[in-house]
């Protein structure tokens, strides 16, 4: 294996500390994916170059002149505070001749506008919840035909930002409230999805023109009452305390009907390749009690932290996490859009 000088982009406070080995697994969860891919490609035998990214691009190109890296490993997930900045800094290193991993700018730009994303799926004939958006500093009116209950998302924004319990609607003054959250605390225009009753699985796509669909993964809430709709909230994603608490788990899909379980693997290679996707990618799913299969959105570039959905498939499929690190170093150098 060739070892590769490696630039890992990363907010600049999610840059691991030089003790963060001697941290708990507790101190150390703000910053997981950032550790858990600097200290598994150094152990790999790469050189790795972390570098803190927010407000300003001179960075990256005085670190592409000195550093002369082979790869950019993409942990960025917002510029400048907004998340539709991020295929800007993929088209920046486009344009400095660097290969990265991860998601090519056009599949950001379709993947991350959920409405824009779910007309392409429909185009398709892709089964998807029937959605709306409401754009911030407009009435909020719902369509006659779009019926309750329905669910309230931002309409760019990934990592169940703004999502908990009262997401859920189930009239048009709720509808209101919640989209009007919405714009007041994320700052995002709305979408509000027909609410799919089932369980909610994910499957990971890996590869650029050769596709590898990885096993599917659930999410599991021990503590929920059997008829509590699971969601996947902020607090679900991203508070370990409170996933400890309520036996928030993700764990191989069982029993699935064997129509869904064979369906799976085609469809998301299908929606990886509608949306223009590349690297690496995770389709989320709900699964009604007859067996409907509903995409509810694709999450390029999704978290890849071990452990978590995308890395747990993997291992679950027999790829290492070393190995699926090294899988996406060899698809960025593989797939970079010019010669070199």
């Amino acid at each position: 294996m060739k070892k590769l000088r490696v630039l890992a982009l990363m907010h600049p406070d999610l840059v691991p500390p030089p003790d963060a080995a001697s941290l708990s697994a507790e101190d150390r969860f703000r910053f997981k994916t950032e550790y858990d891919v600097t200290s598994t490609l150094t152990a790999l035998g790469h050189e790795v170059r972390a570098l803190g990214v927010q407000d300003e691009l001179h960075p990256i190109r005085d670190a592409v002149e000195e550093f002369k890296p082979d790869v950019a490993f993409n942990l960025l997930e917002e510029f400048q505070g907004n998340i539709l900045f991020d295929q800007n800094v993929v088209s920046l290193l486009e344009l400095l001749r660097v290969p990265y991993t991860g998601c090519n700018p056009r599949g950001l730009i379709i993947s991350r506008e959920k409405a824009l994303s779910k007309k392409l799926l429909v185009y398709h004939r892709i089964r998807v919840p029937a959605f709306h958006a409401f754009p911030m500093g407009l009435k909020v009116k719902r369509p006659r035909q779009l019926g309750f209950p329905l669910i309230v998302k931002s309409l760019t924004e990934h990592s169940s930002l703004g999502i908990s319990k009262a997401s859920i609607v189930y009239d048009d003054a709720e509808l209101a409230d919640r989209v009007k959250f919405i714009h007041r605390r994320v700052k995002t225009d709305a979408i509000a999805e027909q609410f799919i009753e089932g369980r909610e699985v994910y499957v990971g796509v890996l590869g650029n023109e050769r596709l590898t669909a990885l096993p599917t993964r659930e999410l599991v809430i021990a503590s929920e009452h059997s008829d509590a709709p699971t969601i996947a909230t902020e607090k679900v994603k991203h508070d370990l305390q409170y996933q400890e608490r309520h036996g928030i788990e993700q764990k191989p899909a069982v029993d699935l009907l064997p129509a869904v379980e064979s369906a799976l693997p085609h469809l998301s290679k299908r929606i990886y390749r509608i949306l223009g996707l590349s690297g690496y990618a995770r389709i989320d799913y709900r699964i009604g009690p007859e067996g409907s299969i509903w995409c509810l959105e694709a999450n390029p570039n999704p978290e890849i932290s071990m452990g978590e959905e995308f890395a747990s498939a993997a291992l679950q499929a027999g790829i290492t996490y070393s190995e699926l690190l090294q899988r996406l170093l060899n698809l960025g150098l593989k797939g970079a859009p010019f010669e070199d």
